[in-house]
């Protein structure tokens, strides 16, 4: 069952940002562009998609159990450290050099746009990259949880 509300979160997902043109590296290079023609249109998709987070979030607070009847696990992480400052500016300017995001890329890798399945596979090569190093430091790797 849980497989199944994450295959369907998946593509709901999925479909919002084809449905957007976010999976598009145009459209978020043009938000981007500030200096130039600023296109406005991936802040308003941004909003929408805050204000529906921000209910759900309120909603499931007070609640126990996910909808599949999994708990609810909430983030315990409340401090900024290096690493996570590091990775925000990595992210940040893959986000800018290639105007993709993990999930676009995906999306757009799975329509067969050959730029994110470049992309793609420099995000896993940096993922694999980055579990390399925290094995060989003897660290286990940050899952988010």
């Amino acid at each position: 069952m849980v497989a199944l509300f994450a295959f369907l979160s998946g593509l709901v997902f999925g479909l919002g940002l084809l449905v957007s043109g976010m999976a598009n590296p145009a459209k978020v290079l043009g938000f981007l562009d500030l200096a130039g023609s600023w296109d406005p249109s991936l802040a308003l998709v941004m909003g929408g998609a805050l204000a529906v987070t921000a209910a759900g979030f309120a909603w499931l607070r007070r609640r126990r159990a996910s909808l599949s009847g999994e708990p609810l696990h909430w983030p315990t992480a409340t401090r900024i450290d290096p690493r996570l400052a590091l990775g925000s500016l990595a992210f940040g300017a893959g986000w800018g050099l290639a105007g993709f995001c993990p999930g676009p890329a995906l999306v757009a890798a799975a329509a067969g746009v050959r730029e994110a399945l470049i992309f793609v596979a420099a995000m896993v090569a940096g993922m694999a990259l980055y579990s390399a190093i925290q094995y060989m430091t003897n660290r286990p790797p940050r899952t988010g949880r």
